[in-house]
């Protein structure tokens, strides 16, 4: 990566952890003005798994914590944190059907990302993991009490079509040894519902996008996406550059971009119904392991994250190269892959 290209991607996350943290405080004075319901509602809102005791004990190992700060310095975080996020249509049914997403017999994750926090928030790197990536799936415990197999040259987003959260927990902890201390799922339903809570997005292309599967056409210039066609951009590949999955992350942190500047742009914590609006589609899109799995410990995250600068916040995609065995996929770039992983252990 040049520097300019790691210039443009610097800082790009920064506003997303900051925004969160800002929106679940404005939902628990939401909470206290209009009363316990509000606030039950939206903490009811958010889905949880228990990937600790599905994992057990066979993981990476957790970050050492730093030395104890100071009593003036009490508040201040002393562990590094490794977050999986993904983006998924695994609450699927007539809504996501009717966006073009998962039906009610299967479920994919078309963004992973592992957002690292260093041990006192001062700064953070956020790895994007192509979805076409080729891996050794391990072997991963299902809700019955069974096991998957162990699968060869799997694609990285098959984890979780057969293993839901667990299984993409596992396999990202298995290739890259890095533990995950937690986990968030945002719903692309749920996330639709956001953009058009707070009245769309404005994006530009450069190039025109004409792409069948995600059903969305848009000429190069400037354009207001509702919810839909929001959604429908951050699914698009194959009409842009070269149809991979590389393009798509582009336009993921585009989409972004132009989502921070729109929250930026509302005035949330002045309108209470917009603010609930807001609160209960981001809440509703959730699916957390059980660490996270409450406003306040959401809260508690975001705020942590107060004090971190934008010069400090990277934004950078796993290296990789196109797998020998299939011009479609990739598989990592090693030794740099490995590397990067080790900065983040």
């Amino acid at each position: 990566m040049n520097g300019d290209d790691e210039g443009r991607k610097v800082g790009r996350r920064r506003r997303v952890l900051r925004a969160a943290g800002l929106t679940l405080a404005g939902v628990l004075v939401l909470g206290a003005a209009a009363g316990g319901w509000v606030y039950w509602h939206l903490n009811d809102n958010i889905r949880s798994v228990d990937i600790n005791q599905a994992l057990g004990d066979d993981r990476p190992a957790k970050a050492t914590p730093s030395p104890s700060p100071s009593a003036s310095e009490s508040a201040v975080p002393t562990e590094a944190l490794n977050i999986l996020v993904l983006g998924s249509d695994s609450r699927s049914g007539e809504e996501n059907q009717a966006l073009g997403g998962g039906s009610s017999t299967g479920a994919r994750s078309d963004t992973a990302m592992v957002v690292h926090l260093d041990a006192g928030r001062g700064s953070a790197t956020v790895v994007s993991i192509p979805r076409d990536t080729l891996v050794t799936r391990p072997s991963c415990p299902t809700s019955s009490g069974g096991s998957t197999a162990v699968a060869y040259n799997a694609m990285f987003n098959s984890a979780y079509s057969v293993g839901g959260p667990v299984c993409a927990v596992k396999t990202v902890e298995s290739i890259t040894n890095v533990r995950m201390d937690h986990y968030i799922e945002i719903d692309f339903a749920g996330f639709a519902k956001l953009v058009d809570a707070l009245g769309g997005v404005t994006i530009t292309t450069d190039e025109d996008i004409d792409d069948d599967d995600s059903h969305l056409k848009l000429a190069a210039g400037t354009h207001h996406l509702d919810g839909e066609k929001a959604l429908a951009l951050a699914r698009t590949r194959h009409g842009i550059g070269d149809g991979s999955d590389l393009g798509r992350i582009g336009l993921q942190q585009q989409l972004v971009k132009a989502l921070l500047a729109q929250i930026s742009s509302t005035d949330l914590l002045r309108d209470p119904a917009k603010l609930y609006e807001v609160a209960d589609a981001v809440t509703g899109s959730l699916t957390t392991d059980t660490g996270l799995d409450s406003l306040g410990e959401l809260t508690s995250l975001g705020r942590s994250l107060e004090g971190l600068s934008t010069d400090h916040v990277t934004t950078v995609t796993m290296p990789v190269v196109t797998a020998p065995s299939d011009p479609n996929r990739v598989v990592a770039d090693e030794p740099e892959a490995s590397e990067l992983w080790k900065s983040l252990r």
